[in-house]
């Protein structure tokens, strides 16, 4: 769906370890209906190699990966796992979305195997899909026209990012498709000095959660990077929790 102007690093082959519990009806998950976001998330999952846990009616799992998105066919390609078959009927597909989310679809046996790699089958985009939100602290957006931002050190360059949200648990920095080359899911950021507002800074360490890439009118291509704070020291840490409990009072 997206030309992507830097790599992620693909997970190898998925493993029964790795298989995702399904979304449950007593969670608080949202519907995912806007065919873009859709090819977006799904194509992340393939760039990524994210384990896929396929759940046929009444079966035992199988476990896959997204191999490739066709835009134009309105389909993907499905890598089942070695020696794993996907039976006909009605399944419902379960993946996790950079560690902070969950998304879940279902499909009817309206597929077809890849000429010549009987291990990849092509299956239509889902209609609609659930995701489920699994932060642990409530994300704050920053404020308009207030300095909220990332400066760190990495391969001999400095890199600066705004904020987009912030909590008392991670932050969400916008990159361009060159500062986002760098990363990957996993990548750990040490050192990092987070401007919040004008008159506090933190340093502390970070750790990418979630890279998807989004478009603006303004600004074109950005990728939106979720990051997991890591290791912070304490009196660090009271100034953050600060920050986050003036912010939930102004809004």
């Amino acid at each position: 769906m997206t030309d992507l102007a830097f790599k992620l690093m693909r997970k190898g082959p998925p493993k029964l370890s790795d298989a995702v519990d399904r979304i449950t009806l007593n969670t608080v998950a949202h519907e995912m209906r806007d065919a873009f976001d859709i090819g977006d998330a799904l194509s992340m999952l393939s760039q990524t190699g994210e384990p896929v846990t396929v759940y046929p009616r009444g079966l035992d799992l199988v476990m896959a990966r997204i191999d490739t998105i066709d835009a134009e066919r309105r389909s993907f390609r499905l890598d089942l796992a070695e020696d794993q078959v996907l039976p006909e009927g009605r399944a419902c597909f379960v993946a996790s979305l950079g560690g902070n989310a969950k998304i879940q679809f279902e499909l009817d046996a309206n597929w077809t195997i890849v000429p010549g790699a009987g291990n990849l089958v092509e299956l239509p985009l889902p209609a609609a899909c659930l995701v489920l939100n699994r932060r642990a602290e409530q994300r704050l957006d920053t404020p308009v026209g207030v300095n909220f931002s990332a400066r760190f050190a990495m391969l001999g360059k400095t890199f600066d990012m705004p904020l987009y949200d912030f909590s008392r648990g991670g932050v969400g920095l916008r990159a361009t498709p060159d500062q986002a080359y760098e990363l990957y899911v996993g990548k750990k950021l040490e050192g990092v000095h987070l401007e919040l507002g004008p008159s506090l800074a933190v340093t502390a360490d970070l750790e990418v959660r979630l890279l998807r890439p989004f478009r603006t009118f303004l600004l074109g291509q950005q990728v939106q990077v979720g990051c997991r704070i890591s290791n912070i020291s304490m009196q660090m840490r009271q100034s953050l929790d600060r920050a986050v409990s003036t912010a939930q009072k102004r809004k």
